[in-house]
């Protein structure tokens, strides 16, 4: 069956309410909302990726931030993962802007950014049924990123979600930051700590740990 177009995905994606965790949680968010953004009307719905769709280097992360993109409706937007990863693909030449605003215009070049789950699950952990139910959107939209040549994972959750779509056992390839695999028609799957407030505030992960990564998928990506 060939893939749907995006805007098709994109407006299919957006409706679905496969998991009624997932769901009751996002929404439930959005109404009780955090106080610094009760004034927000929260998007409180599976997010879908932002980016090139063209790009050549993938980075697929975990899952919506409640507060972040679960407010904001753009992967990485609204929290301390989005100021964190933003800076750094601006440096490395993929954004036209270092910060991600809701509404603003700011593009992305040759790099595209989606997660593993579209919902924001609680305390950050999706169930594996969870994983497997959004697996089905990941095989969709992968499949619409023709020219994608590096795929990299942003933690370990991130890490288990393309090995599975990729049929690859985890036991042969162990994530760790800086894992780098290669994939058939010379691809590559690289491997990254998250960019969460967790890893970088505690300096587990730094600016320049995952700026390195960053260059090296550029350069595998041939941009």
């Amino acid at each position: 069956m060939q893939a749907p177009p995006w805007d098709t995905f994109q407006k299919e994606l957006t409706a679905c309410t496969r998991c009624a965790r997932l769901v009751a949680y996002r929404e439930e968010v959005g109404q009780r909302k955090r106080r610094a953004y009760r004034d927000w009307d929260y998007w409180a719905r599976p997010v879908p990726g932002f980016g090139d769709p063209d790009a050549r280097l993938i980075l697929f992360g975990l899952a919506p931030g409640a507060h972040g993109s679960n407010r904001t409706g753009r992967p990485f937007t609204g929290d301390a993962s989005g100021a964190f990863l933003y800076p750094l693909l601006y440096q490395a030449g993929f954004s036209s802007k270092p910060q991600s605003e809701p509404g603003d215009d700011l593009r992305l070049f040759g790099v595209y950014l989606t997660a593993a789950v579209r919902c924001a699950p609680p305390e950050n952990k999706p169930t594996r049924e969870e994983l497997l139910a959004c697996s089905a959107w990941t095989r969709v939209e992968l499949g619409l990123l023709r020219n994608a040549r590096v795929y990299l994972a942003l933690g370990r959750i991130a890490h288990k979600a393309l090995l599975d779509h990729f049929g690859m056992k985890k036991s042969a390839h162990p994530f760790f930051h800086g894992a780098h695999y290669p994939l058939p028609q010379d691809r590559h799957l690289l491997a990254s700590y998250h960019v969460s407030r967790q890893n970088t505030q505690t300096g587990r992960l730094t600016r320049e740990m995952f700026l390195e990564v960053l260059l090296e998928a550029k350069g595998l990506a041939g941009l």
